[in-house]
């Protein structure tokens, strides 16, 4: 039975991120990745996003090279179905074990699904394959259907229409981003979209999608139907915990970690989306977004590695459309009392508040290199607003 000093879950950014964190401090133990994942580990961000709107980024930018950086022993479309905590083994099916010394759990999250036939036209967008799938779809042309108002939905309705499909874009709230942004800013927010040429769908969730013919449909509730050529729903993720549950791990809202990110297993770490920690400025949460895989993916490794540093990094989160780039810390809930600064035209602050008036969220619209600056804002509790208006410029 093969035995890894270090075996990984995963293969995702984490995983490339804690590899190269434990060759930071131990340049000859062994790594093992298991990924589902029919490709190496790659940046998930581009999927949505550059390689659909900047010609300069390019296919061979987006794996991220791992196994020849780092010397990791990579199995793609690998499955682990048990720990054996005791025995310090993974089952990967049909008999077949792996020991290991140090584990990491990195399995991610998966997408939401709704009822829908197995059609290489409809597609729950996550991976490197549905990008390449929907990639050939959309140059074929038709029209595509977008359902979901948030990062996945958003952007890949935004990239679709810019890429000349017709696209419509089906969501449950009165204002795209009305969940996220003050009302000011989720009606500009939208008027991107709009301007852009999609087609919007407000106040519609639905239920099914169908075949009829060559022909797919979009059922909402109450029975109206939206024709599509191509499908893409982008309902949110879910944190795959199964792993860390059966093996008995404490499971809270995600796989509950202390700040050096070991599980209540000593010898079980995890990270990534399915890490429940805590956060220095933000208490005990859980981020699914790429500065926090990167970051925590680090930080974990040399932690595996023997490093005793607590992770203390707050991540941001950002998302671009149409030429705009927003970035944010903390929680957006625009029923936080939000701020609303406009520095002027195109740029514009947000910050979110709690009863007393101190922030508990930062959006910086348009606004760069002030991420730290926001985080400050946070740790210090500002409560008066004329002095929160002149904190980022």
């Amino acid at each position: 039975m093969r035995t890894y000093d270090y075996l990984i879950v995963g293969g995702g950014m984490v995983a490339d991120a804690a590899a190269r964190g434990i060759r930071e401090l131990d340049p000859d133990g062994t790594i093992g990745i298991l990924s589902a994942d029919i490709d190496p580990p790659y940046t998930r961000p581009a999927l949505s996003k550059k390689l659909w709107t900047d010609p300069d980024f390019t296919w061979d930018q987006v794996p991220l090279g791992t196994d020849e950086a780092t010397g990791a022993e990579l199995r793609l479309e690998t499955l682990v179905t048990s720990i054996d905590r005791e025995a310090k083994t993974v089952s990967i099916g049909e008999g077949h074990e792996l020991g290991y010394r140090r584990l990491l759990l990195a399995t991610g999250s998966k997408p939401r699904e709704i009822p829908a036939p197995e059609d290489d036209r409809v597609l729950f967008f996550r991976s490197a394959d549905d990008y390449r799938r929907l990639r050939e779809l959309a140059a074929q042309g038709g029209r595509a259907v977008v359902v979901g108002g948030g990062y996945i939905g958003a952007e890949i309705a935004a990239a679709l229409v810019q890429n000349g499909v017709e696209t419509e874009l089906v969501f449950p709230s009165e204002v795209l981003g009305d969940g996220t942004f003050p009302p000011e800013l989720a009606r500009r927010y939208e008027q991107l979209f709009r301007d852009g040429g999609v087609e919007f769908r407000p106040n519609a969730r639905v239920e099914e999608v169908r075949t009829e013919g060559n022909r797919l449909h979009v059922v909402l509730e109450g029975g109206d139907e939206r024709p599509a050529d191509i499908v893409v729903l982008g309902l949110g993720v879910d944190p795959v915990t199964d792993l860390a549950q059966q093996a008995g791990l404490v499971v809270d809202e995600g796989v509950v970690v202390d700040e050096h990110l070991v599980t209540s297993d000593d010898a079980i770490w995890a990270a990534g989306d399915i890490a429940s920690y805590p956060d220095p400025i933000l208490g005990r949460t859980r981020v699914e977004h790429v500065d926090n895989a990167n970051e925590m993916g680090a930080a974990v490794g040399r932690s595996m590695a023997g490093e005793r540093l607590p992770y203390t990094h707050t991540p941001y989160f950002y998302s671009a459309v149409f030429g705009v780039r927003w970035e944010a810390v903390g929680a957006l809930d625009p029923e936080k009392d939000p701020l609303v600064v406009d520095l002027d035209a195109d740029r514009t602050v947000v910050y979110y508040r709690d009863e007393s008036g101190a922030p508990v969220g930062v959006l910086l619209w348009n606004v760069e290199d002030a991420r730290d600056l926001a985080r400050a804002v946070l740790v210090d509790g500002e409560t008066d607003a004329e002095a929160l208006r002149a904190r980022i410029g």
